[in-house]
């Protein structure tokens, strides 16, 4: 069931999607290789957030510059993304990914021994963009090998592998660093990311390489497309944290993305063999399964990153019990897997994906009304409900947008694909800060008003603190009752802040959810269902 590669003018290599009948073996024990590479590639960025501050101390770094040790890995991963579908149609889909596993293990060894922030935030950079390919690889090599009847099934898998790693991210990392030391968060990804090397280079024999792209090559694009969203992923992690245009630094970054962005889509509209193909657009459910897909990454992603904020902040729990309440998500998306996927090969696309929304929303808004003593009962429904959501979303987002596309577009299509989702949780993570942060200080202004010298009720609370703190024999209880008060003014704002951002996301997955009817009903002999392009 190999594919061949046509070598003459044409475009990319032509590849023949399975049609039925059995999966050759080899080739499944390559795209199993292909997956497990996938949640090494997605772990990444979440099981070093739980530990930024063991690293920053390990590297005697400073604030501001520890969190260049993710956002140097995000900015890397997404130029990678969608490039990946010209590297795999120049050197065939097996050796990008052979040598992007390579890569990234090669470079988790090299930022488990970073000697200093600045080497650990070339190393990130390098382990980002060399791992990014292995993450649209496995969406395209599964609509070429499974034919149509079994693609749920393997779709089902991708798709809780690809949520469950961002989830379960936190828990291992938070085990890792107290157990061992945060050297492990990498040092975990080398024996992994050898056998996986292998293990696909032996087995994945699907297409081959066509040098022939090499004419031509687009470089003035490439280079155009790395500042794009290079800059773009730049803008939005660093925006929420310099107050965005105060800082002459997001001027200048805004500056040249939008230069960059305005040169890059007018040369892939106009140069005849574009570095990304952005044609696949013109399909209607491609469109719309990207439009999902950001949605997907700003809930993936943005509930991922402001959970363990809330529970930090309002409730002081260390890595390792936020990634206790992390994991009742993982393993209502374990559960809620084989459903989602009988529901998938059931019912229409549209129709699992629409229920999949409205569940999500449904879980997110749950989050919108809780108190600064919630405790670990209260969130364990909301994390199922949210969790199970999430195979709804993701198995049906991923037919839809690829497939009604002919065979020879999947490739570059799923790195665009793929790319969305990442913008969507840079976005949504850069959008839940700049918010968290206004609506802190506007309800802390609004119960600050509360603090007045003339109400009795303020009077009373405070001469019970004072007292209190007499009997604890401090100096001075007034300026101790107060920073108390003050404290607490702060954490119940935040808190009402955190459900407001809660409630914000839950009207994103609300309004996806009406814009379901612009996407059609895919056709039985699409290409990307059944070969028939």
């Amino acid at each position: 069931m190999s594919s061949t590669a046509d070598s003459s003018s044409a475009p990319s290599p032509a590849i023949s999607p399975a049609q039925s009948g059995p999966v050759d073996r080899a080739q499944f024990i390559g795209w199993i290789a292909m997956v497990v590479g996938m949640f090494l590639a997605i772990l990444d960025i979440q099981i070093v957030a739980s530990s930024l501050e063991n690293i920053q101390a390990g590297l005697s770094a400073s604030p501001d510059e520890i969190g260049w040790v993710q956002t140097s890995y995000l900015i890397a991963e997404v130029v990678m993304i969608p490039l990946s579908g010209f590297l795999s149609r120049l050197i065939s889909t097996r050796w990008l990914f052979v040598i992007s596993a390579l890569g990234f293990t090669v470079m988790s060894i090299a930022s488990a021994f970073a000697w200093s922030i600045e080497s650990m935030i070339w190393f990130r950079a390098m382990q980002g963009f060399l791992g990014g390919a292995m993450i649209p690889t496995v969406f395209a090599t599964t609509f070429i090998i499974f034919p149509p009847e079994k693609r749920n099934t393997a779709s089902v898998m991708i798709g809780l592998i690809a949520t469950m790693a961002p989830t379960i991210g936190p828990t291992l990392g938070g085990f890792l660093t107290q157990s061992l030391s945060w050297h492990w968060l990498f040092l975990i990804n080398v024996l992994p990311g050898i056998l996986i090397a292998v293990v696909v280079g032996m087995t994945l024999h699907i297409d081959k390489g066509d040098r022939s792209l090499l004419k031509g090559f687009d470089l003035k694009g490439l280079v155009a497309m790395a500042v794009f969203l290079g800059s773009l992923e730049y803008v939005l992690d660093e925006g929420p944290k310099d107050d965005w245009f105060d800082e002459t630094a997001i001027v200048y970054g805004t500056i040249v993305c939008v230069l960059a962005g305005i040169y890059f889509f007018w040369r892939m509209f106009h140069y005849d063999k574009p570095i990304v193909d952005l044609k696949s657009f013109a399909d209607r459910n491609f469109t719309m399964g990207c439009v999902f897909s950001f949605t997907l990454g700003i809930g993936l992603y943005g509930s991922v990153y402001i959970m363990p904020l809330m529970l930090s902040r309002i409730r002081g729990y260390d890595s390792l019990e936020i990634g206790i309440v992390m994991a009742v998500t993982g393993v209502a998306q374990f559960l809620s897997a084989p459903i989602a996927g009988k529901m998938t090969a059931k019912y229409p696309p549209r129709v699992v994906l629409g229920f999949g929304l409205l569940l999500f929303a449904v879980g997110l808004a749950m989050h919108g009304f809780n108190t600064s003593e919630v405790s670990f009962d209260e969130l364990i429904l909301p994390q199922v409900v949210r969790g199970a959501a999430l195979m709804f979303c993701m198995l049906p987002i991923t037919n839809l947008a690829l497939g009604t596309l002919p065979p020879e577009k999947i490739k570059n299509a799923s790195g665009l694909y793929n790319l969305m989702r990442n913008l969507g949780g840079a976005i949504g993570m850069a959008a839940i800060n700049t918010l968290l942060d206004k609506r802190i200080d506007y309800h802390f202004s609004l119960l600050s008003d509360h603090i007045n010298p003339a109400s009795t009720a303020f009077k009373n609370y405070l001469a019970t603190i004072m007292a209190r703190y007499s009997e604890m024999g401090i100096a001075d209880p007034h300026a101790a009752a107060m920073k108390f008060i003050v404290n607490l003014v702060t954490r119940e704002a935040s808190m009402i802040s955190f459900n407001d951002v809660y409630l914000a996301l839950a009207a994103t997955f609300f309004i996806a959810f009406l814009l379901l009817p612009l996407a059609k009903p895919p056709r039985a002999n699409a290409g990307g269902g059944g070969g028939g392009h």
